[in-house]
């Protein structure tokens, strides 16, 4: 498990992590979403060892992460700015990091570059940004450690890559319980693949939640009533947290479980009734807004 325990970071008196405390278990896909310049590179530096926090704790399996080579020998760390040496190829970063984690895959690395069409001794300084972003990501699946941290993992792959690349992450979870922490500046992305989400927001973690919780704990219906009287009743048994009419439409958001909500609507006459479930999007709004906060504009601009 990776804990994160009081983490504060300034630079040039800016405040850029505020008091960030999480729990990341393994075998789950975390992911830490916020806008640019919400402290997500800080808080990935910070937690791989890479900075040493003003105040707090960084702890992989029970050890400080920071000047501790046997904690850091357990995850494979993918920056945003990712770097590889000057001349080399996929053959000689493979040698490289094959010397730093004892349990490197190396067949499994050489046919995944097949597989994805990239050459092993074409020279790396010649690749897209697309491509040197996929080698590095089978660099790190193909380390074997525990944990694989990535910044801004699918910037610059395209949706058939983002793809294989998922299905890559759950084959090696199933397999091997890999602990893949996504940082993103985009919900979408993360939608089909994060178990537990955390939002960071000036620094500091507005909401983290396992995802399955939220998605039974929040539900949209749409119904049309019979009559005002009806509505009336069913908004006095529901725990309404958001709601939009367009014309005789209610659109209500709803902090209860499907079960809960079957059993409120028994006694209420309706023309028109259905549950339906929310996106990852629908499902952040609506949390973010009931604690006084407007994620349209924290995320999506």
């Amino acid at each position: 498990m990776i804990e994160l325990c009081g983490l504060n970071k300034s630079f040039d008196g800016i405040k850029a992590v505020d008091n960030i405390s999480v729990e990341i278990k393994e075998g789950n896909v975390f992911g830490l979403i916020g806008t640019n310049g919400a402290g997500k590179s800080t808080v990935m530096r910070l937690m791989t060892g890479v900075l040493k926090p003003d105040s707090g704790r960084a702890v992989i399996d029970g050890e400080n992460v920071y000047n501790n080579v046997s904690a850091k020998s357990r995850f494979f760390f993918i920056a945003d700015d990712q770097y590889f040496f000057s001349t080399a190829n996929a053959r000689d970063m493979e040698k490289y990091y094959s010397s730093l984690y004892p349990d490197f895959d190396k067949g499994a690395f050489y046919e995944y570059l097949v597989r994805f069409g990239l050459d092993a001794g074409r020279k790396i300084n010649t690749f897209s940004k697309g491509m040197k972003r996929q080698l590095i990501l089978l660099l790190g699946i193909c380390s074997n450690t525990k944990y694989l941290i990535c910044d801004e993992t699918f910037d610059g792959l395209d949706p058939v890559m983002r793809q294989s690349i998922k299905s890559i992450f759950a084959s090696e979870i199933e397999k091997r319980q890999l602990t893949p922490i996504i940082a993103s500046h985009n919900l979408r992305e993360l939608e089909d693949i994060c178990d537990h989400v955390g939002l960071l927001h000036k620094g500091g973690v507005l909401l983290s939640k396992d995802l399955e919780d939220m998605k039974c704990s929040i539900q949209k219906i749409q119904c049309v009533f019979s009559s005002d009287r009806e509505r009336e009743k069913a908004e006095k048994l529901l725990n309404i947290i958001g709601h939009d009419t367009r014309g005789s439409l209610h659109t209500y958001t709803v902090r209860e479980t499907r079960e809960s909500i079957v059993k409120a609507f028994t006694g209420i006459e309706t023309i028109f009734f259905e549950i339906l479930p929310l996106s990852l999007e629908e499902i952040f709004i609506s949390e973010t807004e009931v604690a006084g906060y407007d994620i349209k504009k924290l995320i999506f601009g």
